[in-house]
């Protein structure tokens, strides 16, 4: 079975919310994972609530968040997982609470309610949530037939930042959290980078080379205008890319781990940080890697196994 990923009320293992202040790496998430159940006649539909994998292997369920998601009339949709994201530093995650709230979960630090009417009544498999590295923006893209915009919130006020235009597709934000990387179709379909700050701001407008268009995802730098992108095969390759000067910064070869590109994160100034999927017996095994800017070496931070049940997950950012 292919497990689909979202770039994750038996208790396994205790884990208290909110998690001890001083909780180290083994105590953060590494995904979430909602259950696959066999639907009558063939297929499966997601089922039960959210599960959270910790990096030292114990589990929990999320108790308040949604999991099977709700239409825009707060009926349930029965098939479809309701949305949810885990920060790149797995110490929060977004989703909708089961009074169709949105909230971010903080380990060690309680749980932010946003305002209700936080964001237009849509169904909720229509929205989809990102958050920053260290957890501390939101942004929440309103789709569907038709979209909305995106929200850039505050995730320790709940303050509504800023509001980016419907027409933009949010990649994510920048290492710093601080901007957001989006893209647009220019004149003659011409893709564009297009680069706000948090409160909705247009910073630069760019349209880059193909190296950088046509390898997926694109990540920014926390300068707010260093773009990277992965270029994978056998000739594999780091390519980087300054919106401003509208140039190819640099091009390193490097040497990745079989799998396909899912989540590429600026992590550090001169580091990035690439997730990789692969199928192996019927289940979906994640290599995340460390990559140089400067040097192009590469150095694996960590390997999992996807929990076989799972209908999707969702996995920490950088």
């Amino acid at each position: 079975m292919r497990i689909r990923i979202l770039t994750a009320l038996t208790i396994a293992s205790a884990l208290a919310w909110p998690a001890p202040a001083h909780a180290a790496h083994d105590d953060s998430i590494r995904y979430a994972s909602i259950k696959a159940c066999p639907v009558k006649g063939g297929g499966q539909r997601a089922c039960g609530d959210w599960r959270l994998v910790m990096h030292d292997g114990r589990r929990a369920t999320l108790p308040d968040a949604q999991g099977v998601a709700k239409e825009a009339d707060g009926t349930s949709n029965r098939y479809v997982p309701a949305p949810i994201a885990v920060s790149g530093n797995g110490r929060h995650v977004a989703y909708f609470t089961k009074q169709g709230r949105l909230a971010v979960r903080t380990l060690g630090g309680g749980v932010q309610r946003l305002a209700a009417d936080a964001l237009p009544k849509v169904a909720q498999y229509e929205v989809t949530l990102l958050l920053s590295d260290d957890g501390a923006r939101l942004a929440a893209v309103v789709g569907g037939e038709k979209p909305a915009g995106t929200r850039v919130f505050d995730t320790r006020t709940g303050d509504l930042l800023g509001t980016l235009p419907a027409e933009m597709t949010v990649l994510g934000f920048s290492g710093d959290g601080g901007e957001v990387l989006t893209t647009a179709t220019g004149a003659e379909n011409v893709t564009e980078l297009v680069v706000y700050s948090d409160t909705g701001e247009e910073l630069r407008r760019a349209t880059p080379p193909q190296v950088i268009v046509s390898n997926v995802p694109q990540a920014l730098a926390g300068d707010g205008r260093t773009v990277a992108s992965l270029v994978t095969g056998s000739k594999a390759e780091l390519v980087t890319y300054d919106a401003d000067g509208d140039q190819l910064a640099g091009r390193k070869r490097v040497k990745l781990p079989a799998g396909d590109l899912q989540m590429l994160d600026w992590t550090a100034d001169d580091q990035v940080t690439a997730h990789l999927t692969s199928d192996a017996s019927g289940t979906t095994r994640m290599t995340i890697v460390q990559i140089d800017t400067e040097t192009g070496a590469v150095r694996v931070r960590d390997r999992y196994t996807v929990l076989p049940d799972s209908f999707v997950f969702a996995a920490c950012g950088g």
